[in-house]
């Protein structure tokens, strides 16, 4: 039970990230955003990753296994945090044309 309340609350999280994304790259400025707050999100979700790859978590995204599918939305989240830090200094580059 504690893995389905564990995957529920990182697909919480992970709601977000794609409007954060898409809102960023339309904004087209660096502006606003905070690269440490992207940074320490990031290396939380590393850090989870880790966790559950000690754990043997991790095994259970390939065995099929549904109540353990958090590993899978660390993963998810982490991936989008990567490209919004990317769209961050793409922003950066942008802002020092203007």
């Amino acid at each position: 039970m504690e893995e389905l309340f564990e995957a529920l609350m990182v697909i919480s999280f992970g709601v977000s990230w794609p409007m954060n994304i898409m809102k960023a790259y339309q904004g087209r400025t660096a502006k606003g955003t905070s690269l440490i707050f992207l940074c320490c999100i990031e290396f939380g979700y590393i850090c989870s990753i880790i966790w559950k790859l000690i754990s043997g978590d991790m095994q259970a995204l390939f065995s099929g296994d549904i109540t353990k599918y958090g590993c899978f939305f660390y993963l998810l989240n982490a991936l989008m945090v990567l490209i919004a830090i990317i769209i961050f200094y793409r922003n950066k580059a942008l802002d020092k044309l203007n």
